[in-house]
């Protein structure tokens, strides 16, 4: 038996890949990472196992941590008892949808970060919560105090435990769909979707339903695609206020570009302070094909400013993206981003500051705490202009002035941190947002910045054949999950319609047929979360429904039935088919949680269309150009002159002696070659 120890004891998380992991290196806990060294110890000392998990950028972890985990009393009550583990849920989200799926079940509440789990040494969950104070209040136990009971349960209430976990494993089976392959489609569920949603929607602040509010980017797609399908002005009027109303809140950052987590309020005015690279990919995508698609500037402007912000703060030096900034900064959150009218006024001209006043409400009552002022659009400036008697150019010119004053002011103060590791699954997920976006604003430094981002991804997460999750100072580790090879199978599809290359038509097939091979179930369809050599944990998932970020079941049907056209590889289609086929009746019961999946069943019934064009390449680059400036949610343009004649699945036909040629495959039944892009938007028209 180990010897309890009063003093500081080291932990086992300053080698950790984890930023956050390496924030409780020095914590007097005997921390240990997920693994077997850990659950070797919980069986031999049959102790029970604390599981926390948490991000970096997440405030109430570090809230919880300068409580309870820096504090040596509260650190031997852990050490004394139980063997105690540390998460990073954006490393092991495995783990966190498992034990966030527990939490729910245990407790009848939805859950969150910190998560704080009891767990037998097999990993059998027991007790369940989330933020726990120190001290008790809030209406929430203190940590000091349930500590010693749930270990005295442990050893007490075995059986009782057993039987639990018995029925909790049950439970949890039972929300994972059981359906035949074979179920028939419910073709109507995309309409209900989206009725459902046009019922949710605020039309005053946009987005839906009340407070808490988030940004909801698979939802919005859907949205405006079926705008892009078939003309739908109220589902374009989703998209655009709810885009509009983030655009103007506190939620969007008005001097550095980049959207935060989630709105507090319903009005989109105080945010949560992280900033994650998995909100912003999709949503660099989103204002810039709305911006396509309503011929609004102001949207592919807002674009624009996220490009900048990831470019100026996220972007590693080989091109890849870090995942997140914090909450905090100086211990506050927020205290980054805050101000007061009196900070303001120093820094600005009078005529800026006229302006100021009026545009962010700095002349009205406090917005946040400690009578401070975040930053968030109050009057449109058109308005602003004629209150103060100014042409619009005019108050332009002062708004921007002050922007660049306040900018430089902030950029002076104490940053938030960071958590630099590179994520497979959101780096897949910004790429794929930059390359469409490329091509929606006509951007070529955009599409630059995605070749980049996944060459540089590729190099150190693509190894042998196999795929793993992070990297942080040039090591990849762990083993990749569904959704990183979704998302990056996505991400390499939009790519190729920028610039088609060889080696990324092959990763892509390369991508799917791991898919198919290592996370498919084959009997019943469908995508497994874990792959089929990832160590047995309490529960296996094969997740369906959005969140905040979109199902990798839906996006694997959506990039394998893309694929398996354009590569006329039948296995990809029936993989796709088989997913779908498999979510049938969660997509029947309850559909607007299901867009991503929505969109794959839509895709399967009316196959998308495809653009090849060959030849000159400067004649088919001009085409290509005329072709994107529409926004077509079910055509995907590859322009194969980039290569000497593509690979052997590509091949349409002849290539031709002049001139460009096109074939416009919908499926993968092609038309003959067109040999003028006015007769290629005729035929995609004539196609819809």
């Amino acid at each position: 038996m180990r010897a309890v120890y009063d003093f500081v004891m080291p932990n086992r998380l300053a080698s950790a890949t984890s930023p956050y992991l390496r924030q409780h290196a020095d914590n007097p806990v005997e921390w240990y990472p997920w693994g077997e060294e850990a659950l070797e110890r919980a069986h031999t000392e049959n102790k029970p196992i604390l599981l926390s998990i948490g991000y970096s950028a997440c405030h109430w972890c570090h809230v919880m941590a300068h409580e309870s985990f820096e504090d040596p009393a509260v650190a031997r009550a852990m050490n004394e008892r139980f063997v105690n583990i540390k998460v990073d849920r954006e490393e092991r989200p495995d783990l966190d949808q498992i034990y966030q799926t527990a939490h729910a079940l245990l407790t009848r509440r939805t859950g969150g970060w910190p998560l704080t789990m009891f767990l037998t040494p097999s990993g059998e969950p027991f007790f369940a919560g989330t933020y726990f104070p120190k001290i008790g209040r809030y209406g929430l136990p203190g940590f000091v105090d349930i500590l010693p009971q749930i270990a005295g349960a442990y050893r007490e209430k075995g059986s009782a435990i057993a039987e639990q976990s018995r029925r909790l494993a049950e439970a949890m089976a039972s929300l994972e769909p059981t359906q035949p392959a074979g179920a028939p489609l419910p073709g109507r569920s995309p309409g209900i979707a989206l009725a459902e949603l046009k019922r949710s929607f605020d039309p005053v602040n946009g987005g839906f339903g009340a407070a808490p509010k988030f940004p909801h980017p698979a939802e919005l797609e859907f949205c405006l695609r079926a705008f892009g399908m078939a003309n739908d002005s109220e589902a374009l009027t989703i998209v655009r206020t709810t885009l509009a109303r983030m655009a103007e809140g506190g939620i969007d950052d008005h001097l550095g570009g980049g959207f935060c987590r989630y709105s507090v309020d319903a009005e989109w005015t105080i945010p949560h302070f992280e900033k994650m690279l998995y909100d912003n990919g999709p949503l660099i995508a989103l204002y810039a094909d709305l911006g396509r698609a309503t011929g609004e500037p102001a949207f592919g402007d807002v674009a624009r400013a996220i490009v900048g912000w990831l470019v100026r703060e996220m972007r590693a030096p080989d091109g890849a993206f870090w995942s997140s900034l914090d909450a905090d900064s100086e211990g506050e959150e927020g205290k980054f981003y805050v101000w007061t009218p009196d900070e303001v006024r120093a820094l600005l001209s009078p005529g800026e500051w006229e302006v100021a006043a009026l545009y962010f409400g700095l002349d009205g009552p406090p917005n946040f705490e400690q009578h401070a002022w975040h930053l968030r659009v109050v009057e449109p400036l058109a308005r602003v202009a004629q209150r103060l008697s100014i042409s619009l150019p005019d108050a332009q010119t002062r708004l921007a002035g002050v922007k660049t004053a306040l900018f430089a002011a902030r950029e002076k103060r104490v940053h938030p941190g960071r958590d630099d590791k590179v994520l497979t699954a959101w780096n897949a997920l910004a790429i794929a947002g930059l390359a469409r976006a490329a091509r929606a604003q006509n951007e070529p430094r955009w599409a630059d910045l995605a070749v980049t981002a996944l060459d540089a991804l590729t190099a150190s997460a693509w190894r042998d054949g196999r795929l793993y999750a992070t990297r942080r100072d040039g090591l990849a580790t762990l083993n990749a999950y569904l959704d990183d090879h979704a998302y990056l199978l996505t991400a390499v599809i939009e790519v190729m319609q920028m610039w088609f290359r060889r080696q990324d038509f092959e990763l892509a097939c390369a991508l799917a047929d791991a898919l198919l091979s290592r996370f498919e179930d084959r009997k019943k369809g469908g995508f497994w979360f874990t792959s089929h050599d990832h160590e047995k944990l309490f529960h296996r998932t094969k997740p369906g429904r959005d969140g905040a970020t979109p199902s990798g079941n839906g996006v694997a049907a959506q990039a394998l039935i893309v694929l398996g056209h354009l590569a006329n590889e039948a296995r990809y289609l029936e993989a796709a088919e088989r997913t779908v086929r498999l979510f049938a009746p969660a997509l029947a019961e309850a559909p607007s949680g299901y867009s991503t999946l929505l969109t794959a069943l839509e895709d399967l019934e009316a196959p998308p269309t495809s653009v090849l064009l060959a030849g000159d390449a400067q004649e088919a680059r001009a085409w290509q150009q005329t072709l994107e400036r529409r926004y077509r949610p079910n055509v995907r343009v590859f322009n194969l002159t980039s290569v000497d004649w593509p690979p052997p699945a590509l091949v349409k036909g002849n290539k031709p002696q002049h001139g460009a040629v096109a074939w416009v495959c919908k499926g993968t039944t092609c038309l003959p070659p067109i040999a003028s892009v006015a007769d290629v938007e005729r035929a995609l028209v004539a196609g819809r």
